[in-house]
């Protein structure tokens, strides 16, 4: 099991409305995620635009590939996209992974 961690930065003017988008994820993109191999997945917001993702997944390669495919997906990233800073693609294919330094299981 991989699990993934990355840093991405929100519009500090445009944070809660994307935090009450992320209270209300719709339900196919959820179902998409699942079906996809995206598990555990979590956002955690620093208050001040940075938002912190976390996931567990068996490829996670393979788990945004699948994602890629998916219309829903293709909606939720262009609606998304104008609420972050700093991205030159997709905010899904902005997600870099953090090297993990440190795991007590």
């Amino acid at each position: 099991m991989q699990r993934i961690c990355f840093v991405l930065k929100v519009r500090p003017d445009r944070l809660a409305e994307y935090e009450e988008r992320h209270a209300a994820v719709w339900p196919e993109m959820r179902e998409a995620l699942a079906g996809a191999g995206w598990g555990n997945y979590s956002l955690f917001s620093a208050g001040d635009g940075t938002v912190i993702g976390y996931l567990e997944t068996e490829d996670f390669d393979r788990a945004r590939a699948l994602m890629a495919d998916t219309e829903v997906n293709a909606r939720w990233q262009a609606e998304m996209a104008p609420f972050f800073e700093g991205l030159e693609a997709a905010p899904d294919a902005s997600m870099v992974p953090l090297r993990e330094v440190f795991h007590l299981p």
